[in-house]
C-alpha cells in the first residue's frame, strides 16, 4: 500500500489538490455518492488508504458533526500531505461548487426547461451506479464473517423502517457496541495509514477551540457587524448538524429566511441549484452569503459563510484524530470498529435505496440506465466520468424519443 504518512511535501500538496480537484469537478449526487467517488479514486486507483482505514475515517467523520464526505476528504489529505494537503483538499473540493453557484443564477432559465431536467435526473442515476459499487466492494472487505454481516443487515432494516437521518449516529454506536460484544480477534491491520504528524494536546487545543468559537460568536455577534453575524449563524449550523448537507436545511432556512436575509424564493433557487452540481452540499453556504444584503462585498459575505459553515466540522475531525490512533491499537476498540465498519456499509446501502435509488429510478428506462452505469464501474472499471456522461446523456435520449 502506498505510505500516505509523508507530510507537507510540496509535491504530495500539489497531487492532493490535483485529486480533489477532479474530485470536485465530477462527485455528482449528494454527501453519500461522494463516499463512492472517493473510495473509487482514493482507494482503488490511487492506494492511498486500504478498506480498512477508509472506512474508519468514514467511522470518525459519522460520529461527528459537520459535513461527512468534506471531513472525509480533509482527513485524507491531512494523512496524505499534512495540514497544507488538508487544506488543498478542502479547496479543490468546494471551490468548483462555491464557483458554480455564483453563477448558477444566469444559467437557471436554462435549466428550467425539459432538457434541464432531464440532465438533472441523469445525474440522480449516477449516485445510483457509484453507490451501489461503493456498497458492493466495502461488504466485501468490511464485512467478510456472519456476525459482521448480520450487524450490516441489522443497521440496513433499521434505517429503512425509520427513515430518519437523526438515527444514523445511533446505528453507528449500536454498530461498536455489537462489534464489542461479538466480534472476536484482531481486526486492525499492522500497516495502518492512520498516524498523524501531531499528538494529543494539539488535539485537545483544537477541541478547545471548537467550543470556543461556539459561544463566543453569538456574544460577539450582539455588535451587529454584519461578517461576524453571518459567521456565528453558519458556524451554528455546521456545528450542531449530523447528518450531512440535506439535514443542515432547517438550520440555515431558520437562520436565512426567518430572519429576513434571503427569501424563501431566493433560498429554494439555491437550494435547487445545489443538487445539479458536483461538490459539497454545504457549499450552498457560498450562495446564500452572496445574496445576504450588508455592507460587505457579495464575494467577502460568501466567503465568510462559507469557511464558518465547515470550519466547526474540520476542527473536530482534526481534534479527534490523534485520539483514535490511541484507540485503535486496543483490542476491545479494534472490535468496536469490525462493528462500526460494518454498521457503516448497512448506512450506505440504506442509503442506496432512500433517497439515492427512490428518487432516481422512476421508471423501467431508468433503471435501465443505472444497471449499465454500474457495469461501466463495477464490470469495465472505467472512470466515473465516463458513468456521468453515459447517465446524462441517455437521460437526454430519452426525452428525444
Amino acid at each position: 500500500m502506498t505510505d500516505c504518512t509523508t507530510p507537507d511535501k510540496p509535491g504530495n500538496v500539489i497531487e492532493v489538490f490535483i485529486t480533489f480537484l477532479k474530485l470536485g469537478l465530477t462527485s455528482f449526487g449528494g454527501p453519500v455518492a461522494h463516499l463512492g467517488y472517493f473510495r473509487k479514486e482514493l482507494v482503488e486507483r490511487q492506494r492511498w488508504v486500504n478498506d480498512h482505514d477508509f472506512s474508519q475515517l468514514l467511522a470518525i467523520s459519522q460520529f461527528l458533526p459537520g459535513p461527512a464526505s468534506s471531513q472525509l476528504g480533509f482527513t485524507l489529505g491531512l494523512l496524505r500531505a499534512g495540514w497544507l494537503g488538508a487544506l488543498a483538499a478542502f479547496l479543490a473540493f468546494t471551490l468548483p461548487s462555491a464557483f458554480l453557484l455564483f453563477a448558477f443564477a444566469y444559467f437557471l432559465p436554462a435549466l428550467s426547461g425539459s432538457a434541464g431536467e432531464a440532465a438533472i435526473h441523469g445525474l440522480k442515476l449516477v449516485a445510483c451506479a457509484v453507490v451501489a459499487d461503493a456498497v458492493l466492494g466495502m461488504s466485501k472487505k468490511l464485512c467478510p464473517d456472519r456476525t459482521r454481516k448480520t450487524i450490516a443487515v441489522l443497521a440496513v432494516c433499521v434505517l429503512l423502517i425509520s427513515g430518519s437521518a437523526w438515527l444514523q449516529i445511533f446505528v453507528v454506536i449500536a454498530g461498536a457496541l455489537a462489534g464489542m460484544a461479538f466480534c472476536q480477534g484482531p481486526t486492525v491491520p499492522t500497516d495502518s495509514a492512520i498516524r498523524v504528524n501531531y499528538g494529543k494536546r494539539l488535539g485537545s487545543i483544537l477541541l478547545a477551540a471548537f467550543f470556543l468559537l461556539l459561544f463566543a460568536l453569538p456574544i460577539l455577534a450582539t455588535q451587529q457587524d454584519a461578517l461576524v453575524v453571518i459567521a456565528e449563524a453558519f458556524y451554528r449550523a455546521g456545528a450542531l448538524v449530523f447528518g450531512g448537507g440535506h439535514v443542515v436545511l432547517p438550520l440555515l432556512e431558520d437562520s436565512m429566511v426567518n430572519s429576513g436575509w434571503v427569501s424563501e424564493e431566493t433560498f429554494l433557487a439555491g437550494y435547487g441549484a445545489s443538487q445539479a452540481i458536483p461538490g459539497p452540499m454545504f457549499a450552498f453556504s457560498a450562495f446564500l452569503g452572496s445574496v445576504i444584503p450588508t455592507e460587505h462585498s457579495a464575494f467577502i459575505s460568501s466567503a465568510t459563510a462559507l469557511l464558518f459553515m465547515f470550519l466547526p466540522g474540520f476542527l473536530l475531525v482534526a481534534a479527534i484524530m490523534p485520539f483514535w490512533q490511541a484507540i485503535s491499537n486496543n483490542a476491545k476498540a479494534a472490535n468496536a470498529i469490525a462493528g462500526i465498519n460494518a454498521a457503516v456499509v448497512g448506512l450506505l446501502a440504506a442509503a442506496l435505496y432512500d433517497p439515492i435509488f427512490t428518487s432516481g429510478v422512476t421508471s423501467a428506462a431508468d433503471l435501465a440506465i443505472a444497471v449499465v452505469a454500474f457495469a461501466l464501474l463495477a464490470v469495465w472499471r472505467l472512470s466515473p466520468l465516463w458513468v456521468v456522461a453515459w447517465c446524462v446523456v441517455a437521460s437526454l435520449a430519452l426525452i428525444a424519443i
